[in-house]
């Protein structure tokens, strides 16, 4: 695949609250200048298409179960619980100075010409799209200053890193629910682990289409707005933004895997029982 609490303990002490909240709203003001929440809105979705997908292709559950199971999935996440995961961690992780450091840049036109640019390409809509044009995509711009770009930008977006890690979220997550319809007893942090020791592999085979994917969703950003924003990502504050959403979203889309093989688990016990 391509390859996604506001709630605060209460604080006796007024003057810290407010300090407090304030901080909160500066990071959702951040969250809504920035594609992230848009992005993050798709991950549901993503994360139910990914594993539905698997389970028919396999052929091991009939195209009904393997529906069922996506539907388990995507009730499963909500992008509004990732997007308060998210506020969280920038406000404990950014000063109030990156913070408004980075919503300033979202606040410019290049970066709100990229964010759209973004939401678009990260639609699982546009999936067919980005595949269909990689050959035409990878020729025009075979030796030009963009394929060179490349590598700055995917070590400063961490591209693949996200990739492999949604990657990774969508195998354990197929691999669960496998397991949970089976009679299968497998633990699930040994399967996460196993799933983890094929990081390296799994960066391998991902890179080409990280790169596709690139060159897709910025072919109408030119070569001098693409280098403002390499400038931000490796800036202090968007090096930091970038690091602390990309692992708060990792633990987001993990977190509720295992959760879901218990509700699968529950589902094929019901389904015996009924069938008694």
């Amino acid at each position: 695949m391509r390859l996604i609490t506001l709630v605060k303990p209460l604080l006796v002490a007024g003057l810290i609250s407010s300090g407090m909240a304030h901080a909160s709203t500066d990071a959702r003001d951040v969250l809504a200048a920035s594609p992230i929440d848009d992005i993050v809105g798709q991950y549901p979705a993503m994360m139910s298409q990914g594993i539905r997908d698997g389970l028919k292709q396999s052929g091991q559950v009939p195209p009904m179960v393997a529906d069922t199971i996506g539907y388990v999935v995507s009730s499963s996440y909500r992008a509004e619980d990732i997007e308060r995961e998210l506020v969280d961690s920038l406000d404990e992780s950014l000063t109030n100075k990156q913070l408004e450091e980075v919503h300033a840049w979202y606040q410019t036109p290049v970066a709100q010409k990229i964010s759209r640019a973004e939401i678009a390409a990260s639609a699982p809509a546009a999936w067919s799209e980005v595949r269909s044009r990689a050959g035409e995509l990878n020729e025009a711009y075979k030796g030009t200053t963009r394929e060179k770009l490349f590598e700055r930008f995917d070590r400063a977006s961490r591209a693949t890193e996200t990739t492999v890690d949604t990657t990774i979220a969508v195998q354990l997550g197929l691999a669960t629910a496998m397991a949970a319809l089976s009679s299968d007893s497998v633990h699930y942090e040994r399967l996460r682990q196993r799933l983890e020791n094929q990081r390296g592999m799994l960066q391998g085979m991902v890179g080409q289409q990280v790169y596709d994917s690139y060159l897709f969703t910025y072919r109408d950003i030119s070569v001098q707005e693409l280098g403002l924003y390499l400038d931000f990502l490796e800036s202090e504050s968007g090096k930091r933004f970038t690091e602390v959403v990309t692992e708060s979203i990792q633990a987001s889309i993990t977190d509720p895997i295992e959760t879901i093989g218990s509700q699968l688990a529950r589902f094929r016990n019901f389904g015996t029982g009924e069938s008694r």
